[in-house]
């Protein structure tokens, strides 16, 4: 393999929350017990080296000795119009199209202030990204919950009549749409997509679609942009991007927007616009085009075979070794959303005993109650084989076995 992602490369004391954070209370983990090591597997960073072609942009620039206002370059645009091409097979868009945003929940909440008033109720699929609710909730949003339902073969799957009953029922129009699907790890297919946006389109319901994932899917697999799947969804849904997922920039901040309708496009611009904060950084810019590289998309390809091999030595594991756990192997994503109960109820355990159990041994895995899984924990698989094999070997001796 071309590109490194076997190196355990040293994090702590470099800034990093996924370490440092670590026992500092709030949603983190517990520091582990004397005589073990941190295996960090709960934010959802990566502890693997970027494509080399970011930092290679981002010095050349820094080499330059000022830093001051500045615009985005037409080879900005260029490079998110390239990528998104070859990529996604989005053909057709233009840099009009396409605008800065700090972060994907900023996004979120500049559309939210165009689309909703406040005190509106909000559709959003259960499980739910944290990151979603806290967003919601602190700007005066009231989230509607429609629970994903597993089929036969455990396959997470959208619930239209549930959908559009809360629909119809709570008067909602505005709808958020995860796609990859965070915590579940589903690539959704275009059929279900379609019916998707079919169902909004019938009752006048707009789409905020966060495909910040939309990188990470497994080798076999292809995202779809919800805004592909037919010319109304192109016009009633703000997309939402951004390297950060891909290329572990998120300490960059910079994401972008994708909307093709005029009118709701100056509207959200103007709503993002309105504290003055809203404004790219210049390291940020420069690191997005050196991901959005012919070279990003070689080294992308080559992180999700790797990834890919890590979910599957991490489930089949999992099935061998861990009674009672249940997980949907992810199509997308990085993150396991196992589901312990069948193993907390044999055991008499509690999920709280059950984290701080994998915590006092090191391996720092994320609660996932925060996400509305009532007994599930939700794992980071993006880091060398040789520590994830380390973990879940912690976990079969000191904690599901012990």
């Amino acid at each position: 393999m071309k590109y490194d992602f076997t190196t355990l490369i040293e994090r702590k004391g470099r800034d990093a929350i996924a370490f440092d954070g670590v026992g500092g209370g709030g949603m983190a983990p517990l520091g582990p017990k004397e005589g073990f090591d941190l295996i960090p597997m709960w934010i959802a960073d990566m502890n693997f080296a970027t494509c080399p072609t970011v930092p290679k942009a981002i010095i050349q620039r820094v080499e330059h000795p000022l830093y001051g206002y500045f615009d985005p370059t037409e080879e900005y645009y260029a490079s998110i119009i390239r990528w998104q091409k070859k990529r996604n097979g989005v053909t057709g868009l233009e840099r009009e199209h396409i605008g800065y945003e700090n972060g994907v929940l900023g996004g979120v909440v500049s559309a939210l202030g165009v689309l909703c008033s406040r005190g509106d109720k909000v559709l959003v699929h259960s499980p739910t990204y944290i990151g979603f609710t806290k967003s919601l909730t602190s700007n005066g949003y009231h989230i509607v919950h429609s629970p994903l339902v597993k089929d036969a073969q455990g396959v997470w799957r959208m619930d239209f009549a549930d959908m559009e009953k809360k629909i119809v029922s709570e008067k909602i129009h505005t709808a958020i749409f995860c796609s990859p699907h965070n915590p579940c790890g589903r690539v959704w297919e275009r059929e279900e997509i379609e019916a998707f946006m079919a169902l909004c389109q019938k009752h006048d319901v707009y789409v905020i679609s966060d495909e910040i994932w939309s990188d990470i899917v497994r080798p076999e697999l292809q995202h779809i942009p919800t805004q592909s799947v037919s010319e109304d969804a192109r016009q009633r849904t703000v997309a939402l991007y951004a390297p950060s997922k891909t290329f572990n920039l998120a300490g960059l901040i910079g994401s972008y927007h994708i909307i093709y309708n005029k009118w709701l496009r100056e509207r959200v611009e103007k709503e993002s616009g309105l504290c003055h904060y809203n404004e790219m950084n210049v390291l940020s810019m420069h690191g997005l085009i050196g991901a959005y590289q012919d070279e990003g998309c070689e080294w992308t390809d080559q992180l999700n075979q790797v990834l890919a091999g890590n979910v599957d030595w991490a489930c089949e594991y999992i099935a061998r070794h861990f009674d009672g756990v249940e997980v949907f192997k992810p199509q997308g994503t990085y993150m396991l959303f196992a589901d312990c109960t069948g193993w907390c109820q044999k055991h008499g355990k509690t999920i709280d005993e059950l984290e701080k159990a994998a915590w006092d041994v090191g391996v720092a895995v994320q609660d996932g109650r925060m996400f509305h899984g009532p007994c599930h924990l939700r794992i980071n698989l993006a880091l060398p084989l040789q520590r994830v094999q380390e973990a879940f070997e912690r976990l079969d001796k000191y904690v599901f076995n012990a």
